[in-house]
This record gives structure tokens, C-alpha cells and sequence, in this order.
């Protein structure tokens, strides 16, 4: 699912400012629940705020694993182009002994 994710062009910054949305949603949620609904009560609006909130740290938790695959994907990327360097200084390193 990551990988997908990563493939349709979502960041881990994405994530990360879906995660602080998710909190100041659940702020905003939790006072129009207690504002607009009075005669609910407020275990209603915390039961509204309470809900929002608990996306948080999902969108936290994809966004440090997306963070994983970029800098896996980084590595990768880089490793192979050292790889090729690697190779020919190995080669030159024997080449005296």
C-alpha cells in the first residue's frame, strides 16, 4: 500500500500536514458538535471530537512509513550509481596485487 501511495505521488510531508489537519479538524469539530447541537449535550461533541482525532496518528505512522520508502528509494537510487564506481575502483585495487 505504501509503495502505491509513494507511486501516485503522495509525500510523507503530505501525510504529516493531513495529521495536523486531523488534530485542528477534531478542535473544530469537537466546538461545532458543542455549539450547534446544545441540546446534545457535550458527550456527544466529545464523542465528534474523539473521532476526528483518532485519524492523527494514522496519517503520523503513513507518513514516517512513506518517509521510509523515499529514503529507501534515495539509497537505492544512489547506490547504484556508486556501484558502477565501486566495480572499477575494485578492479584497479587487484590489478596490482
Amino acid at each position: 500500500m505504501i509503495k502505491t501511495l509513494h507511486k501516485m505521488g503522495i509525500k510523507s510531508n503530505h501525510m504529516y500536514l493531513a495529521g495536523i489537519a486531523s488534530i485542528g479538524l477534531s478542535f473544530a469539530s469537537w466546538f461545532a458538535s458543542k455549539n450547534a447541537e446544545p441540546g446534545a449535550g457535550l458527550d456527544r461533541a466529545d464523542r465528534w471530537g474523539i473521532f476526528v482525532g483518532e485519524w492523527a496518528p494514522t496519517f503520523f505512522a503513513m507518513g514516517v512509513a512513506l518517509r521510509i520508502e523515499e529514503t529507501h528509494r534515495e539509497i537505492e537510487e544512489s547506490g547504484m550509481e556508486g556501484y558502477g564506481q565501486s566495480q572499477s575502483m575494485r578492479s584497479r585495487s587487484h590489478a596490482g596485487v
